[in-house]
C-alpha cells in the first residue's frame, strides 16, 4: 500500500519527516517528495505550499507520479468550536470550502456540479479510538487566514458544526474525489481565532512550543490501516 502525506508548510513537514524510515528525495515538477515507509506502508511526502491552488497542483503530481492509494492531509489549522483547544487534533468527517459561491442557483461553499461535502474514504473512527483531545467534525477550507472573530462569524453562520478552519484541506479533498483517490485530513490545532486575545501571537507561540507528537496520530492512523 502506497500512502501520500501533503503538508502546506516547511514548519510542519520538518516536524513529519522523522516519522519515516529510511527515506529518500525526488523531485518532479518542481515538487520534492520524500519516500520511505512507516509500519510496513511505504509513505511519500510532499510540502504543497499554502493554498488551493498549490494543495490541487501538488495532489494531482503525487496521483499522477505514485499511483497512490490514500492522500493524508496533515498540518495545522485554526480552531472554530468552543470545544477545541490548541494542540487538539481534529479529524475531518468531512471537509468544505468556507469561501466558494457559484450563484444564486447554487449552495454555499459548493463548487457547481460537485459535492458540498467530500468524505473520507475510510472509516477513521475504527482506525483512532475517540480521546479528550481529538475530535472529529467538519473542516472549512478557504484562502484566507482566519484571524479575527468577524471572519470566524461568517463561516459558523453558513457552517455552524465547523471545528477547524484552514487553507488546503477541501481542495485536496475535491481533487482526490475526481481522481478517484481516498483521502483524510488531520490537523493541528494552532491557534484560537476570535477568541479574545492577539490571534497572531498565540499561532507563533505555537511554533515555538509544538512538540513532535502532535503529529504521531498521523503515524497511529498508518499503523491502523
Amino acid at each position: 500500500m502506497t500512502i501520500g502525506i501533503i503538508v502546506a508548510m516547511s514548519k510542519e513537514l520538518n516536524l513529519l519527516l522523522p516519522l519515516l524510515n529510511e527515506p529518500s528525495t525526488k523531485t518532479i515538477d518542481g515538487f520534492k517528495f520524500h519516500i520511505g515507509s512507516i509500519g510496513g506502508k511505504t509513505i511519500v511526502a510532499m510540502q504543497c505550499g499554502i493554498g488551493k491552488v498549490n494543495a490541487a497542483i501538488g495532489t494531482i503530481t503525487m496521483i499522477k507520479n505514485f499511483k497512490v492509494d490514500l492522500i493524508i492531509n496533515s498540518g495545522v489549522a485554526g480552531g472554530a468550536d468552543s470545544s477545541v483547544n490548541v494542540m487538539d487534533i481534529v479529524i475531518g468527517e468531512k471537509v468544505a470550502y468556507h469561501d466558494v459561491y457559484c450563484g444564486p442557483e447554487s449552495i454555499i461553499g459548493a463548487v457547481q456540479g460537485l459535492p458540498l461535502y467530500y468524505l473520507p474514504g475510510l472509516n477513521i473512527t475504527e482506525c483512532i479510538a475517540q480521546q479528550p483531545h481529538i475530535h472529529f467534525g467538519l473542516i472549512c477550507s478557504g484562502d484566507q487566514f482566519i484571524d479575527t472573530a468577524e471572519q470566524l462569524a461568517k463561516i459558523k453562520t453558513a457552517f455552524p458544526q465547523a471545528k477547524a478552519v484552514d487553507m488546503e484541506s477541501a481542495a485536496i479533498a475535491q481533487t482526490c474525489y475526481l481522481y478517484n483517490t481516498d483521502f483524510i485530513s488531520i490537523r493541528v490545532i494552532s491557534d484560537s481565532p476570535g477568541a479574545g486575545h492577539d490571534n497572531a501571537q498565540q499561532y507563533s507561540d505555537f511554533w515555538a512550543e509544538a512538540p513532535e507528537h502532535t503529529f504521531a496520530v498521523v503515524n497511529k492512523l498508518i499503523q491502523s490501516i
